[in-house]
């Protein structure tokens, strides 16, 4: 028995039936398991999944429109066939209209059975053979972690191969999760600072108050509790890049000093007077319109005009829905190897309800649904009411292009009385801060949280507070 087989549930109080329909299923390549019993049959199928459910219709304890209509209401995937030797028109009109794919009458016809059987197995194999598909195209479309099939996608690859081996500055733009600081990674990778440090730092996530001295450094006795040397990020980014994520929230005052250092090259540590040489390639990303916060005195234009040398634009998911199904495959083979749940693919329903959704917080809020919708998965199949459970959180958030709408969003929206979920967003919460190793920057990136906000949620959950004057920088690329 092959996990390839698809899975035939028969409900029948007559043993003759189960028989016969045992041994024309497994001729036909299915795996067959049989019960006599309906409150059985549910329980069967809730723990299965099965592709195909033949349920007779009179039995003595739950008659087959009432598992009908069990299986539907719990979203099963299953093709449903109600059987009966006391066929009629009504009751074969409401079993279509509760979800019931055919209905067949006994004695059976051999023929059409046979053919029933060839269609499940079919749309099986070619909904397994679609998932494999869009993983190898997923695969072959991948660049420097980043996947897209479509134009505007292609664009950006091109654009980032051509400018890798020389820019010196670059502006990436795009709305909240389209993977910006992937592009500014993607420079680094692709250019010849690849050995050297990638260094990167929300600028929104570190205290103002300490904020020169995580960019730039300070010396001892520099300030209250400075009690040694600090190295800055451009002097730790030294040869390699250095990625300014959400520059837009640099204060004023630093944005004069970040643009001394971009014209001369030189740092000066907070308490020194004497500057520090860097050779440092300076990626900057934003989701706002900096011409607007120029132009509201927010943002210095001449700041603006320096980084803007190179600008790189991310489309935003809904403009690129071709992209879904390799985006969704890859994401369902990552979740699928990380829970220990191998996943085939999504339902039909599902599959249109990824493509329809608006996914203001975008590919950070498509990988958050389908995470949760693997670990909510009963079965190697995600559900449409698995992606509405998933979807539902963030549907709760503003739509509004600038701010996170992914699973955790940006504020605290959510059904506070659903307990279960209360445990699996803490669950989640825990599991992430794990796997950086404690670092809740860098944690909050991943969730698609401000930094703000992930603190707010552990206090909720209980979770032990981080310190506040942390230095928040990643490993070497």
């Amino acid at each position: 028995m092959t996990a390839e087989r698809p899975l035939l549930l028969v409900v029948d109080d007559e043993t003759a039936v189960l028989s016969l329909i045992r041994r024309v299923g497994e001729r036909e390549g299915f795996e067959v398991v049989t019960c006599t019993d309906g409150r059985q049959g549910l329980q069967m199928a809730e723990a299965r999944r099965p592709d195909l459910v033949m349920v007779d219709l009179r039995m003595p304890d739950v008659n087959g429109l009432d598992i009908v209509r069990a299986l539907r209401n719990a979203d099963a995937t299953s093709m449903i066939v109600l059987m009966t030797g006391f066929g009629s028109i009504d009751s074969a009109v409401e079993a279509v209209k509760l979800g019931a794919a055919d209905y067949l009458t006994k004695p059976f016809n051999f023929q059409r059975l046979t053919d029933m059987f060839v269609t499940v197995r079919e749309e099986t194999e070619r909904r397994a053979r679609l998932m494999a598909v869009d993983r190898e195209v997923a695969e072959r479309l991948e660049f420097a972690g980043m996947i897209g099939r479509s134009a505007g996608m292609q664009d950006v690859f091109g654009l980032i191969r051509r400018l890798a081996p020389h820019v010196r500055t670059a502006l990436v733009f795009g709305e909240t999760g389209t993977g910006k600081e992937l592009v500014a990674r993607a420079l680094h990778q692709c250019g010849p600072r690849r050995s050297k440090r990638f260094v990167a730092v929300n600028c929104s996530a570190v205290v103002e108050t300490l904020f020169e001295s995580e960019l730039f450094g300070h010396v001892r006795g520099a300030f209250t509790g400075a009690t040694d040397n600090k190295v800055g990020l451009f002097e730790t980014a030294d040869g390699g890049t250095l990625f300014l994520d959400e520059i837009g929230e640099l204060p004023l005052a630093l944005q004069a000093k970040l643009l001394r250092v971009l014209e001369s090259g030189e740092v000066q540590r907070v308490g020194s007077m004497q500057p520090v040489r860097t050779d440092v390639r300076v990626v900057c990303a934003s989701n706002r319109d900096l011409g607007v916060e120029v132009a509201a005195g927010r943002f210095r234009s001449d700041l603006l005009y320096r980084l803007n040398v190179v600008q790189i634009t991310l489309p935003a998911l809904r403009d690129r829905r071709e992209d879904i199904p390799y985006l969704t495959a890859a994401f369902l083979r990552e979740f699928g190897e990380r829970f220990g749940k191998p996943m085939s693919g999504l339902a039909l329903a599902a599959a249109r309800r990824l493509g329809d959704a608006p996914w203001p917080g975008n590919i950070r809020q498509l990988r958050n649904v389908l995470e949760r919708a693997c670990m909510l998965a009963d079965g190697p199949v995600i559900t449409e009411r698995d992606i509405e459970a998933s979807l539902r959180p963030s549907a709760l958030l503003s739509a509004s292009p600038g701010r996170t709408s992914s699973f955790y969003g940006a504020d605290d929206s959510g059904d506070e009385s659903d307990q279960a979920l209360s445990s699996l967003e803490r669950q989640h919460i825990m599991k992430v801060i794990a796997e950086t190793g404690g670092n809740k920057a860098q944690a909050a990136r991943q969730l698609g949280l401000s930094r703000r906000a992930l603190y707010r949620r552990l206090e909720r959950h209980g979770i032990a507070q981080p310190d506040a004057r942390r230095s928040f920088v990643d490993e070497p690329a």
